[in-house]
């Protein structure tokens, strides 16, 4: 792991006070639709155990989606993964079969098809930790080329195909397992971590991370992971891409300034020819996840730490950016959303993460947004 916080990792007490918690309605009760074009709706929870927190969220429909992360994670002996899935009408958690001792922390999730879905994260055997679902249960799958100290942050699939990116002895990782169980690794000469990975479904695709220092940037094409050049933004780092067209791809993260004690939000966009450097609006903010429409519209997942009681995303609409923040919470509270996902056919943006109360307790947290596509007939 580098000098920078991995992709999805819990921001723990990052950026100021924590404050008291907010409450949130029960998991089984079914969100109202927004009643404006574009309006967050209640939030929710999917019911974690003690500590629990959620770090990233997979959606193929408005009544089929999964989100992974940790429960009791202030517990080293405890300390569990968690995956939960959303039938349209509650939140249900979900085991792994053949492990009884599961992963100590998933950090991604993918869903290629309802019935072939991935998770990575860290096993309690100190191995990184691969999942693969089919719809009912999860199943730990193994990969003899993997061993102790590698690490993995972020995973895609589409059908037949999952990547896994993350870290190998300081320098980055990419995993890629294909049908019959053939898996093939590919290392990278430089220094540096992929945090974020993105594929088409005609299987090229990115990878986003850090070499310690700068962005990284790394593209699969003709069946091979190359470095390709990344704007030279000093103590910029992605944590997450969203691939919405090959001419068309939105990158998240941070700038860390000279002393390394302020981070200012980092865009980067892809136009099918080069990566370049967007303005998002700036401040104490956090960017971690991003998700899209596949129509130009992108959304951001996050945290603004000058207004942390309220639920915050950006969106692009690859012209300008737009805050958008839920109402300020009755009881203070400080509440990161670390990914997103865009549900299709149903218009609806649904983040996920966690909320901090003073003593440092975390509970899951599910927001979720309606957009100005629901509204229309």
């Amino acid at each position: 792991m580098t000098s920078r916080l991995p992709r999805r990792a819990l921001a723990l007490c990052a950026g100021g006070v924590l404050l008291l918690l907010a409450p949130v309605p029960a998991a089984h009760a079914e969100p109202v639709s927004p009643s404006t074009a574009e309006a967050w709706q209640s939030p929710t929870t999917a019911r974690l155990s003690r500590d629990g927190s959620l770090s990233d969220v997979a959606g193929l429909s408005g009544t089929d989606v999964w989100a992974v992360g940790q429960q009791s994670i202030w517990d080293i002996w405890q300390s569990r993964s968690a995956i939960t899935h959303w039938d349209g009408v509650r939140w249900t958690e979900v085991g792994i079969r053949n492990d009884p001792t599961g992963a100590g922390l998933l950090r991604s999730v993918a869903a290629a098809s309802p019935t072939e879905l991935w998770a990575v994260g860290e096993g309690h055997d100190s191995l990184p930790y691969l999942a693969r679902g089919d719809g009912s249960a999860f199943d730990r799958v193994t990969v003899d080329e993997l061993r102790v100290g590698d690490w993995l942050g972020g995973v895609a699939a589409i059908p037949d195909r999952m990547v896994a990116v993350g870290q190998r002895d300081k320098k980055p990782l990419v995993v890629t397992g294909t049908g019959g169980g053939r898996w093939k690794l590919a290392e990278f000469k430089q220094k540096g971590a992929l945090y974020g990975v993105a594929l088409s479904t005609k299987g090229d695709g990115w990878a986003v991370g850090e070499t310690g220092g700068r962005p990284l940037i790394t593209r699969l094409a003709d069946g091979r992971w190359k470095a390709f050049r990344a704007p030279d933004i000093r103590g910029g780092y992605l944590r997450d891409i969203h691939l919405d067209g090959p001419k068309r791809a939105l990158a998240v993260g941070g700038v860390y300034d000279n002393s390394g004690s302020k981070i200012a939000p980092l865009v980067l966009s892809w136009d099918g020819k080069q990566w370049r450097r967007l303005k998002p609006p700036g401040g104490d903010v956090r960017l971690y996840g991003v998700t899209g429409n596949r129509k130009g519209r992108f959304w951001i997942s996050g945290v603004d730490l000058e207004r942390p009681d309220e639920a915050f995303l950006l969106r692009y609409d690859g012209h300008t950016f737009k805050a958008l923040r839920s109402s300020a919470a009755v009881a203070s509270r400080t509440i990161r959303l670390q990914a997103v996902a865009y549900l299709p056919g149903s218009g609806t943006v649904l983040t996920v993460g966690h909320v901090v109360d003073a003593d440092g307790r975390y509970s899951d947290v599910i927001e979720r947004l309606g957009t100005a596509e629901r509204a229309k007939p």
